[in-house]
């Protein structure tokens, strides 16, 4: 089989769904398991464009990496960047805790696909939402207790995720512009 770009991550439920989502947009991705470092920054960019520039140093091809971040209204944007860190402290539990009345929350994805060192783009994309009041399905990371707007249940309960979610409308946005990018230089 023929691939058409690389998701380096740690992640095989990350991979999984981008696999998915990336297939109705005629794109082929292959999984490269890569423990990418984690830094702590104040944006989810920094992050993303550190892990696709360590990815591709790794690797020595044209990656794609993921990053999201949970931004609860409430707690004035926590854990945004540091979501990754938040979700492997105090998970699901530890984040309803901390909620109180106000739940409003977007749910970000950025997808940075690298070249080169200098060489970076991104892609990104944000669904609003609410948090639960309590965990509602078995999927992993934030799903369980995300539920976007329009909606009356948790990422984790909607068939039509991978169709309407943050990854989604991020990674479309990549599609698009790598099939475009492909097609106008005659590749």
């Amino acid at each position: 089989m023929s691939y058409d770009i690389f998701f380096a991550s740690s992640n095989k439920n990350k991979f999984e769904e981008a696999k998915n989502i990336t297939s109705k947009f005629g794109l082929q991705l292959k999984f490269l398991k890569s423990d990418l470092q984690e830094i702590q920054a104040d944006t989810l960019e920094e992050i993303a464009r550190h892990k696709a520039i360590q990815a591709f140093s790794i690797h020595s091809r044209p990656v794609i990496v993921e990053d999201a971040g949970l931004f609860i209204k409430s707690l004035n944007g926590f854990p945004g960047p540091y979501s990754s860190f938040v979700f492997d402290t105090i998970g699901n539990k530890g984040i309803l805790r901390l909620v109180s009345v106000k739940r409003n929350a977007i749910f970000r994805s950025i997808i940075a696909y690298c070249q080169g060192y200098d060489d970076v783009h991104f892609f990104s994309a944000d669904v609003d939402g609410m948090i639960s009041k309590k965990e509602q399905g078995r999927k992993w990371g934030f799903d369980p207790i995300f539920i976007p707007s329009g909606k009356n249940k948790s990422y984790s309960q909607l068939v039509e995720k991978n169709q309407i979610s943050h990854r989604y409308l991020a990674l479309k946005k990549f599609a698009n512009w790598y099939l475009n990018k492909k097609r106008s230089s005659g590749l």
